[in-house]
């Protein structure tokens, strides 16, 4: 055809072969023709490890979008050619994941797999139609409603008191080991702080007589000034200074590792880190009857999304009608 570049492709008989001639004529024609020769080079794996070298990075989320991305790499949709990917495939993916982890697991793995799809259509020159868009999506899981007790709140710190030594040097059983987690989980239930959050806090951006921390970049990619309760203030003036000048000079693995012990040798069951956030947002709740000052505090955006860490008793509730 004049004025256009030569295409070629080779086929297993001559029907074939005419049957592509006479389409990719009439798309040229019609100006809708897309070149499909590197979506055929290459198989979803290599668009995902594309992505994960070149994107994932420059995430916050970043460890844990590679161990998603790893998660996918090791299922049968990864070796399928992006030129024969359709709804289908990825239906089946869905399905397959929805029998081992939950709902809003899927999601976020669509949701990866949608946007690596997209940038690799728009940015990486590889034409092909995004399927993500022709499936059903499984809905998200009910939002946690997970709070602590008086009663498991004092069994939890009693076990990240710090742990003691013999005259011999070894460990007494019971407490925990590191020092820092006590304070960091009592300053995250008095503060909705995420632990993201309290790990990055400098005592540059801490200013006690003001009674508040400043955080420069949060996971919604705003700072804001997190107000500090008169107990929040009283423990952050008993931590001691470390080098780092971090507040809590530990790592998230330690964090992570530390408390789940902990809440297992306290007998509390289904109970994790972030659990604490929906316990602090509905205790300040009870002291802020503004959402717009609760929502400062705890750093959402949107309502709906607030609402999913408000979790009143009915016991505080009734107390408010009187």
């Amino acid at each position: 055809m004049r004025g256009r570049k030569s295409l070629t492709h080779t086929f297993r008989n001559k029907a074939d072969g005419r049957a592509w001639a006479a389409g990719v004529e009439n798309e040229l024609a019609r100006g809708v023709y897309r070149d499909r020769s590197t979506a055929e080079r290459f198989q979803v794996a290599e668009v995902l490890r594309r992505y994960k070298a070149q994107v994932t990075p420059l995430k916050k989320s970043a460890a844990q979008e590679r161990v998603r991305i790893d998660a996918l790499l090791r299922d049968p949709l990864a070796q399928i050619r992006v030129s024969d990917l359709r709804p289908a495939d990825l239906a089946d993916f869905r399905d397959r994941r929805l029998a081992k982890v939950t709902g809003s697991t899927v999601l976020r793995d669509l949701t990866l797999l949608s946007h690596a799809f997209n940038l690799a259509r728009k940015e990486w020159g590889i034409a092909f139609d995004n399927p993500c868009s022709a499936i059903r999506r499984p809905k998200e899981n009910r939002p946690r409603w997970r709070r602590l007790s008086s009663g498991e709140e004092i069994l939890l710190l009693a076990e990240l008191e710090p742990s003691r030594r013999t005259p011999a040097g070894t460990w007494i059983p019971g407490g925990c080991r590191n020092p820092w987690i006590k304070p960091l989980v009592s300053l995250a239930r008095e503060t909705a702080m995420r632990r993201g959050e309290l790990l990055a806090l400098k005592w540059t951006d801490a200013f006690l007589d003001a009674r508040f921390v400043r955080l420069h970049d949060s996971k919604n990619g705003e700072g804001r000034g997190i107000p500090l309760s008169s107990r929040a203030v009283k423990l952050l003036s008993t931590l001691p200074r470390d080098p780092s000048s971090r507040v809590f000079p530990v790592s998230e693995e330690a964090v992570k590792r530390s408390f789940m012990r902990a809440a297992a040798r306290a007998g509390l069951s289904d109970l994790h880190f972030h659990d604490l956030r929906h316990e602090a947002t509905s205790r300040i709740a009870t002291k802020l009857d503004n959402v717009l000052e609760l929502s400062e505090v705890t750093g959402h955006k949107e309502l709906k999304m607030l609402k999913r860490y408000f979790h009143p008793s009915a016991t505080e509730l009734a107390r408010k009608l009187g």
